[in-house]
């Protein structure tokens, strides 16, 4: 067999494991009539959203796809395309799934912890899975083809740029569009029903709490798995691009068997963790061991690929820093939002209020920023010393080369979630409410740990395209002394902030209006707060579908046209503004994304030490000051914070694409 039918082979192989695992869920036992009926609201409430949010897509897409098509070439348009069908169809065959595997978490539980995590590990290995077969079979797809049948008319480096692309501008869509749901839904549940109402999380009194759940997946799921099937592709385009510069064809061939001795790897931790579970090893433990397994292996066969492939030991050691640097962050992560510091931010809850609530997790949040970058500048260093630009990019290439088992990881974490919710809305017993929580806290970790992971590969990627970029435009170095390139770092830099409070200012006026409707339920309905009535489940989730819908379009625009305004509105200079925009926004990006990631997944698992029974526990003042804190970072960690590593990747790889030939006439 060939080299690229290796890769292949190994990406069809996580494809039919994620079918064959997809399977096995629907097999099991989706609990009593209660929960199926739970379990279906929410099923049905975030294919709706899905659907709706698809049309939006597809329209601007279409836009996007006639523009390529005019000025770079009809065969890109099409690999543009395919990016976005691949992304779209990783995404959502992930979410359909999780949302069955949620009641039959639940059902699980009633057994032991060991068998609930085995059923949402499961669902959440069919995401990892489907995103590392589909990204790896999509972009070598594309290479092949176009080198074979159209390399006449259009580079297979041009092709596969168009197709990452189109990964990205569904990325973009879903990752605002589900954070603004899923947020708003959160945010109005939280409010009212525990904060005014004083009734617990996932009452299924509260009007908003099937909205809750649908957020989850359509966030969290869906939109999580576009956003790391976009770093999956990015990476392998910059690694792709800069290893055909600096090696030929085996530059390329070394990043494709990479990834795809990644993806078995991957395979062989998920079984690891399917076994510790039926061994009844606890749920955290049981999750490192897989993945430390998939990171070993990769290494070792980073040894055997590089050798065989670049006939030295060159693309070695930036693999090994690329996973090192990748794990570092994890940690780093976990510290910030599991230790010590979530101690300290419950203590302020309960000595100062709301307010130094508030002001210690911004603390932890920025403090959290400085260990990853100095382990992100060291990763640069090491990896360009060994092998120069090429280096950097088989660093992103070794953090995500394991994305199979890393993103089952922390797409297990929502589907917790829900049953958890699940749980509490059927009335089932404590015992089996107490195995969600466990479940649910560690899910809660790994998320933090995913979105530490996910910044720390945006920064490597967006690094890689970025000097695809100079090298595509013949800028040769960067010139920190023009002022067109200070001017573009600076416009660049404010971006992510821009951004940002699109993103935030949507959650809160989406989620005023969810406040306002769920209030009005509990006023209007009678007999609702007393259970003997059924809240209006469907007008929270059309209120949280309308905000989102609304409200991802603008943000998603100004970042697909930015690239374009600077580099017209700087005319012969707009390559270095470009440039420099490139470079303000992947600095003031990574730093602003770990910032906000970090604070509102302290300010979350503060709250949940506080319900635990510390200071005070359920009902205190400190539990109340820490729902404040926790819906202020609800934005923060799940809508802005996640969409600024598809920012500023989009915006490296839309300048790759088009500027070559803007620069053209200059």
């Amino acid at each position: 067999m060939t080299n690229f039918g290796i890769v292949i082979a190994f990406g069809a192989a996580s494809v039919i494991l994620a079918i064959i695992l997809a399977i096995s869920i629907l097999k099991k036992d989706p609990g009593n009539e209660k929960m199926i009926k739970i379990s279906r609201a929410i099923q049905d409430g975030a294919l709706a959203f899905l659907k709706e949010e698809y049309k939006t897509m597809a329209l601007w897409a279409g836009i996007f796809a006639i523009v390529i098509g005019i000025v770079i070439s009809p065969i890109v348009a099409i690999c543009f395309i395919i990016g976005t069908m691949f992304s779209i169809s990783s995404g959502f065959f992930g979410m359909l799934i999780a949302t069955r595997a949620n009641s039959r978490t639940t059902q699980a539980a009633r057994i032991s912890i060991g068998s609930a995590l085995n059923v949402a590990f499961s669902g959440g290995s069919v995401m990892g899975l489907t995103v590392a077969g589909l990204g790896v079979l999509g972009s070598i797809g594309v290479y092949l083809i176009v080198s074979k049948f159209f390399s006449q008319h259009i580079s297979p480096l041009v092709a596969i740029t168009g197709y990452s692309i189109g990964a990205s501008f569904v990325a973009l869509f879903a990752r605002v569009g589900g954070g603004i749901y899923t947020k708003a839904a959160d945010v109005g549940a939280d409010l009212v029903g525990k904060v005014e109402a004083g009734i617990p999380e996932d009452d299924p009194r509260n009007p908003a709490v099937i909205a809750d759940n649908v957020g989850d997946n359509v966030g969290d799921i869906a939109g999580m798995g576009a956003d790391l099937y976009e770093s999956y592709v990015g990476s392998i385009v910059g690694g792709v691009i800069l290893g055909t510069i600096a090696f030929g064809l085996n530059g390329a061939k070394f990043v494709y068997l990479m990834v795809a001795y990644g993806a078995v790897s991957s395979i062989i931790g998920i079984l690891f963790v399917f076994l510790s579970s039926r061994l009844n090893v606890h749920p955290q433990k049981a999750l490192n061991i897989g993945t430390i397994i998939a990171n070993i292996l990769t290494v070792v066969f980073s040894f055997y690929l590089s050798k065989a492939v670049l006939n030295s030991f060159k693309g070695t050691l930036p693999i090994i820093t690329g996973i090192v640097t990748g794990l570092a962050i994890g940690f780093i992560t976990q510290y910030y939002t599991a230790s010590k510091p979530i101690k300290t931010i419950a203590g302020s809850a309960a000595e100062g209020g709301a307010a130094t609530t508030i002001l210690t997790g911004m603390a932890v949040g920025m403090q959290s920023t400085f260990l990853p970058i100095i382990f992100i500048a060291g990763g640069v260093v090491i990896s360009y010393i060994s092998t120069g630009l090429y280096g950097i990019a088989l660093a992103g290439i070794g953090m995500l080369s394991t994305l199979g088992i890393s993103l089952s990881v922390d797409a297990y974490g929502p589907i917790a979630d829900n049953a958890g919710g699940i749980a509490e809305m059927a009335g089932l017993s404590d015992e089996v409410r107490s195995r969600t929580d466990v479940l649910d806290v560690l899910g809660n970790t790994t998320a933090a740990m995913g979105k530490g992971f996910a910044i720390g590969s945006a920064a490597l990627t967006a690094l890689a395209l970025f000097s695809s970029y100079i090298s595509s435009v013949h800028l040769g170095t960067l010139d920190l002394l023009s002022p067109y390139t200070i001017a573009g770092v600076l416009i660049g830099s404010a971006l992510p902030y821009l951004f940002s409070s699109m993103a935030i200012i949507a959650v809160s006026g989406t989620a005023s209006l969810m406040v306002e409707e769920v209030r009005r339920q509990f006023r209007e309905i009678p007999g609702l707060m007393l259970g003997k009535a059924d809240p209006d489940y469907k007008k929270c989730i059309a209120i949280s579908t309308k905000g989102a819908l609304r409200n991802m379009v603008k943000p998603s625009v100004i970042t697909v046209l930015s690239p374009f305004v600077i580099f017209f509105v700087f005319a012969k200079y707009g390559k270095e503004a470009l440039g420099g925009l490139l470079a303000g926004s992947l600095v003031s990006g990574v730093l602003l994304a770990i910032y906000m990631a970090n604070a509102g997944a302290s300010w979350d698992n503060a709250k949940k030490f506080i319900e635990q029974g510390n200071f005070g526990g359920k009902g205190s003042e400190a539990h109340r000051a820490s729902i404040v804190g926790d819906t202020v970072g609800d934005p923060l960690k799940d809508t802005a914070g996640p969409s600024i590593n598809i920012l500023i990747k989009l915006l490296a790889t839309i300048s790759l694409l088009f500027g070559p030939f803007l620069a053209k006439p200059f």
